[in-house]
């Protein structure tokens, strides 16, 4: 895989907090799933009621 830079990357928006966050090479197979950019923000939405 040839370096990108990260604004080349494509983003989304975080469902918890609003920030953008970039792709990252572990979410390869699941970036339609990814909601959260951090494990924080996962964890903070579960306890939403």
């Amino acid at each position: 895989m040839r370096m990108r830079r990260k604004s080349d990357l494509p983003t989304k928006i975080c469902a918890q907090c609003g920030r953008p966050f970039a792709w990252r090479r572990k979410w390869l197979r699941v970036w339609d799933e990814v909601k959260y950019c951090s494990d924080r923000c996962r964890r903070a939405a579960r306890g939403r009621p």
